[in-house]
Order: C-alpha cells, then sequence, then structure tokens
C-alpha cells in the first residue's frame, strides 16, 4: 500500500483548500494528462477507503469518533457472539476513542428495542447525536461482506453528512480488494480465513457456503470466492445464496457429478440469524437441509456467523481501522500485528 499512501498524501496536499472528496488509499488516480477534473470526475475516480476535507471547518478543533455500522440482528445470542465482539475489539484498539454501534434495519432497530429495550441508533442518528456533542471528525466503519446495497446505505450516508463535518472517512467491507492494482487480495485472505472453521474433507465430503445474494452486481463476488476456495486445494467447497446466484439448485448436480455423500452446511454471514438458523438448518420441507437429505446426502449444519471465527474478525477490524488511519493520519492498524 505504500505506493498509493504517497498518493493520498499528494492528493491531500492539492485539495487542502478545496470542499471536495478525495481519494484515500485508492487503486485509481486520474491521468495526469487531466489538467483539471470536474468533482463528479474526482468523485468517479473514488475507489476504497474515501475521505472529505471540508474546507469551510478546517478551523475547528480535532474531536475524533468512530461509528460502525451493520445490518444487525434480533437474535441476542447470535449477536453476543459476532457484532457485540468484533465491535469490541474494534474499541480496543482504539483505546480512549469514542466507537458508536449503528444499525441499519430499521426494522431490527425497532425489534431489539421492544423485546430488550435496547435503543441502538440509525447510521443517521448517531451521526446527527456525535454532531451534537461536539464532535468534527467521524471515521465510518461497516461489517458487510460485499459492497453490495447495504454498503450503498452506507455510502450514501458518507456522502449525505460530511459536509456537517470537519472531516470524515469511510472503510470497505469485508471483501473489497482482489489483488489489483498492488492492492491485498480480500477475497484470498477471507477464504483462508474462513477455511479454518472448515472439517477435514474426504473425498465424499463437502462444504457448501451459504452466502446472502443481492440483485446488485456485486453478487458477482461470489464467483470470485469461488475461485478463492478453488485454490485452497481442501477438498469440495462451494458457494451459492439465498436471494441471489448461484443458487443451492445450482450446485446440487455438481455434488452429484463428484459423488459427494456427506454435506456441511455453513453461512458465509456475519451473524447465524434467520437464514442460518431457518432457510439454511430449518427442519421445513423447503429447507436447504431438506432438500439435500431428499437428495440423498448426510447433512450437517454448522450455525456460526462469520464474526465468530477469529481470523474473519481480525478481517473486520482491520479494514475498521483503515478508516480510521484515514481519519487521523496514524498507524493504528499496523500495531494489530495484522497484514493487510
Amino acid at each position: 500500500m505504500k505506493k498509493f499512501g504517497k498518493m493520498f498524501a499528494a492528493a491531500a496536499l492539492a485539495t487542502a483548500c478545496m470542499a471536495i472528496s478525495i481519494p484515500g488509499y485508492a487503486a485509481y488516480s486520474l491521468s495526469e494528462e487531466v489538467k483539471a477534473p470536474t468533482p463528479a470526475l474526482k468523485q468517479a475516480s473514488e475507489i476504497g477507503v474515501r475521505v472529505y476535507n471540508n474546507a469551510a471547518m478546517q478551523n475547528l478543533p480535532n474531536k475524533d469518533a468512530m461509528v460502525v455500522m451493520s445490518f444487525g440482528t434480533t437474535m441476542k445470542e447470535t449477536r453476543d457472539k459476532t457484532i457485540n465482539p468484533t465491535i469490541a475489539a474494534i474499541q480496543k484498539a482504539l483505546p480512549g476513542v469514542k466507537v458508536v454501534t449503528a444499525y441499519t434495519s430499521h426494522i431490527i432497530i425497532d425489534r431489539v428495542k421492544a423485546n430488550e429495550g435496547i435503543e441502538i441508533p440509525t447510521p443517521e442518528k448517531a451521526l446527527e447525536q456525535l454532531k451534537a456533542e461536539g464532535y468534527t471528525r467521524v471515521a465510518l466503519a461497516t461489517l458487510d461482506v460485499i459492497p453490495g446495497m447495504e454498503y450503498n446505505y452506507k455510502t450514501a450516508i458518507y456522502n449525505i453528512y460530511r459536509d456537517q463535518f470537519k472531516k470524515m472517512t469511510i472503510g470497505t467491507p469485508l471483501l473489497y480488494w482482489q489483488g489489483q492494482e498492488e492492492q491485498p487480495d480480500d477475497v484470498k485472505d477471507f477464504a483462508e480465513a474462513m477455511s479454518t472453521q472448515f472439517p477435514k474433507l474426504a473425498k465424499t465430503d463437502a462444504v457448501l457456503v451459504m452466502a446472502h445474494g443481492t440483485p446488485h452486481p456485486a453478487n458477482a463476488y461470489y464467483s470470485v470466492v469461488q475461485d478463492r476456495f478453488n485454490n485452497l486445494g481442501k477438498g469440495h467447497v462451494h458457494i451459492y445464496s439465498v436471494e441471489g446466484w448461484p443458487s443451492l439448485e445450482d450446485v446440487i448436480p455438481k455434488l452429484k457429478a463428484e459423488k459427494v455423500k456427506n454435506v456441511t452446511l455453513m453461512p458465509m454471514m456475519m451473524v447465524a440469524g434467520d437464514h442460518a438458523n431457518n432457510d439454511m438448518a430449518g427442519d421445513e420441507e423447503d429447507s436447504h437441509k431438506s432438500i439435500l437429505q431428499k437428495e440423498g446426502f448426510k447433512v450437517t449444519p454448522y450455525i456460526h456467523g462469520l464474526g465468530e471465527n477469529a481470523a474473519v474478525q481480525k478481517m473486520f477490524v482491520n479494514h475498521a481501522l483503515e478508516s480510521w488511519d484515514a481519519l487521523t493520519g496514524t498507524a493504528k492498524a499496523q500495531s494489530t500485528g495484522m497484514k493487510h
């Protein structure tokens, strides 16, 4: 990332007096032949950790905070094993820093408040409260897996609220870089991290990794994940999705062609919530477990969210710290001992 750290510093210097967003830790820079890029062109070139400096507020003192954004879950047990420990790990890496948890699902927020009496803010409310408390610089972090529709919501928050602060940054989801332009390969790192929870596979065994799926073009990340799983050489590992492509029906013929008899099901989601407990491992006729059993496979569900995997959790923490580093110019992410 050294090359792009230098590019970021140069960009920051060139735009110090302009209230525009500048790319942080980007993998792309405009050609030097573009002498007077428009704000739209500059915004289009933003890739990676995004950084915004508000020239109108540069005289304000620095008062920094972080907001960690998650879709959330109503299931307390999995929340306490996944989301909460991940945010606690981020807080541990940033001692003395105000770290706020925000959920993007308004339905989950309402249900958690009604059932548990816990009030978790939306990102909008979290930022409004931080502004009221006098915070001037905010780093946003996400617990999303892919840069899909949910991540679009979070970048919209960044775009809408950044003018209200002296400086704002937003980090990337778990899967972002794919090894291009001298960047790390998040997908390869993730495949290796998730594989730490795979059972040892015999020739007749397979792991089916259940993703969420999305109509967003980011659904294509699942094909890249499959490629990285294939490169691991750990046996028959297939990814499928609940609401996208590939579906379970797309994968079953592959299992039969591979003469698989035993299948382990596990979610590729931050939490083991409704999709994992019901769609994947439920006893209903249309659950993935039941469908596979009808096809003659012996099925073992592994009902644990990604937040329970220590190696994956470190990736989430590191992505959050990249946003913090871009906000403050520090190197706290390096202190975790994690390479990215």
